[in-house]
């Protein structure tokens, strides 16, 4: 069957051009004049003024925990200690037979300092466990720290903190790898459970033009289990539609032992059509907001450098073994301590194996050359580079100048020469590539963004580090398909005809206006995954 899209524009590696696009079999067989391509019989998808795109492609998300999450007491659609109380009483009265409440989703800016407490919790007859909307902490009331044995006398685990008050009495929130204290108390879900988890994340991501994403934690982390089987299912049963690449995650608990059976979950993926677990995820660092990020100099007020995760030196030897059977490497890094570390074990590794560090918040400006150099790419999660509440109230206070400045540093990257792909960490933000987009653009969150009216939403954050339309779509389309050695990713003879039509035109937009952009409908190999209602 042939399909003709016609009537708007086609971004394309050459830029957005006046051309129609051939489908032919799934295939796009040829990208050119609308008068040649209409020629051969064809059924017709009239782009009505809007752009054709390749499907976006996310390179850092977790779908899984993000379908689940949707599933239970979701607290990311409202914001505010009284709005997150009054969703959880009504989920707790909706589900009188659950033994937890469990969800996630809450915001660190909704609470002073950051934190919430047990006590906001403990109108519930039952234990609770809400992840924060970071995924880095939970929020757990008396109950269930009750029920895990945690008091003034349990120590911090290596990798993790309980937050406590003056007199040591644990406050309700444990952060990192003290989440695992209480998370894995939770009841166990069901493969069955997983399964539907998948299907309603990858119904969502269609809907926002993703045909496409790395899976940036397989395994078993904070509370969740291993989505590995879940996905070979999905894939064997023709319920993953999506191009798919896992990154199997690494134990900070243990050291190069965990290699061959990392080589095995690997095998089990081998000839799927939908699904590959080549890449595997190491976590250097946490994050800015509750000090974990790993930095070169003290935190200003609270004083502390962060948290290596992983011993720099033994990051070295990982890496090179991982490199050496042929692994991508996947580094979360936030500080600028952790970003150096993974550059350093990133030397002398083969670039053939596109390793790669997402998140990047602070850059000492002298490792921004580094990417290049190395053959590492910068993996962008632009929607967190404005000002709203966590970055101008729990970040910028404790950062200082001039390392407030190094943050999201898109543009040095680009004009040094990294190779950048882009993702959005869903659930942690918001999934939709066209709201990242806005933000890399523009730096100023979109409209409608749960942060919107925020005071300085609309001051862009570090303006000389925007960056061109053009350049943040190749990000979310070629960028993340060559991190997932994806056959998509862009508009040309021979590729699969992932595709996605937008409502209109963003290249002929105001800068301003990125956000108000909507999918119209979207392709996997030339047929239709999502059209908007």
């Amino acid at each position: 069957m042939n399909i003709l899209f016609r009537g708007g524009r086609v971004f394309t590696p050459d830029g957005v051009v006046a051309e129609a696009v051939l489908v032919r079999d799934g295939v796009i067989a040829a990208v050119g004049p609308e008068r040649e391509l209409a020629r051969l019989p064809h059924e017709t998808v009239d782009l009505d003024g809007g752009l054709l795109a390749p499907g976006f492609i996310d390179a850092h998300m977790h779908p899984v925990q993000a379908g689940l999450e949707r599933a239970r007491c979701d607290l990311s659609e409202v914001f505010g200690l009284d709005a997150y109380v009054g969703t959880i009483a009504a989920y707790a009265a909706k589900n009188p037979d659950k033994a937890w409440i469990d969800g996630g989703g809450w915001d660190m800016s909704a609470f002073p300092n950051g934190l919430p407490h047990r006590d906001q919790l403990d109108f519930l007859d039952r234990p609770a466990y809400l992840i924060q909307r970071d995924h880095h902490a939970a929020w757990v009331n008396g109950r269930a720290l009750e029920l895990a044995g945690i008091t003034a006398a349990t120590p911090d685990p290596p990798d993790g903190r309980i937050e406590r008050d003056a007199g040591g009495a644990p406050t309700g929130v444990l952060h990192e790898g003290a989440m695992d204290l209480v998370g894995l108390l939770t009841p166990r879900p069901s493969a069955q459970d997983l399964l539907d988890a998948l299907a309603r994340a990858q119904e969502h991501l269609f809907s926002l033009g993703i045909t496409g994403w790395q899976d940036a934690i397989v395994g078993s982390y904070a509370g969740s289990d291993d989505q590995l089987p879940t996905y070979v299912a999905a894939a064997g049963s023709g319920l993953l539609r999506a191009r798919v690449v896992g990154a199997l995650w690494w134990d900070r608990t243990r050291g190069l032992d965990q290699i061959p059976g990392l080589v095995e979950r690997r095998a089990a993926t081998e000839g799927l059509d939908r699904f590959r677990a080549t890449s595997v995820k190491i976590m250097q660092d946490g994050i800015t907001e509750n000090f974990t990020a790993a930095t070169l100099e003290p935190y200003c007020v609270c004083g502390g450098t962060g948290l290596s995760y992983v011993d720099p030196v033994e990051l070295r030897r990982y890496v090179a073994e991982l490199d050496r059977h042929g692994f991508q490497v996947h580094v979360h890094a936030i500080g600028e301590r952790a970003v150096r570390e993974a550059l350093d074990g990133f030397e002398g590794t083969n670039p053939a194996n596109r390793h790669h560090i997402a998140h990047l918040q602070i850059i000492e400006p002298s490792d921004v050359p580094r990417f290049a150099a190395l053959g590492v790419t910068a993996n962008l999660q632009p929607l967190w580079a404005t000002h709203h509440a966590q970055m101008d109230e729990l970040t910028l206070p404790f950062l200082g100048e001039p390392r407030a400045s190094w943050q999201y540093p898109f543009a040095d990257l680009i004009a040094h020469g990294a190779r950048c792909c882009a993702g959005s960490d869903w659930p942690v933000s918001d999934a939709d590539p066209l709201q990242g987009m806005h933000v890399a653009v523009n730096r100023t969150e979109p409209g409608g963004s749960v942060h919107a009216g925020y005071p300085t939403a609309q001051i862009p954050f570090l303006p000389a580090q925007r960056l061109d339309l053009a350049t943040a779509m190749t990000a979310y389309t070629a960028g993340s398909a060559w991190i997932n050695r994806s056959p998509a990713g862009v508009v040309e003879p021979g590729r699969p005809a992932d595709l996605v039509v937008l409502d209109r035109d963003p290249f002929e937009l105001p800068p301003g206006d990125l956000w108000t952009t909507r999918v119209r409908m979207t392709f996997v190999d030339g047929e239709p995954v999502h059209e908007q209602g």
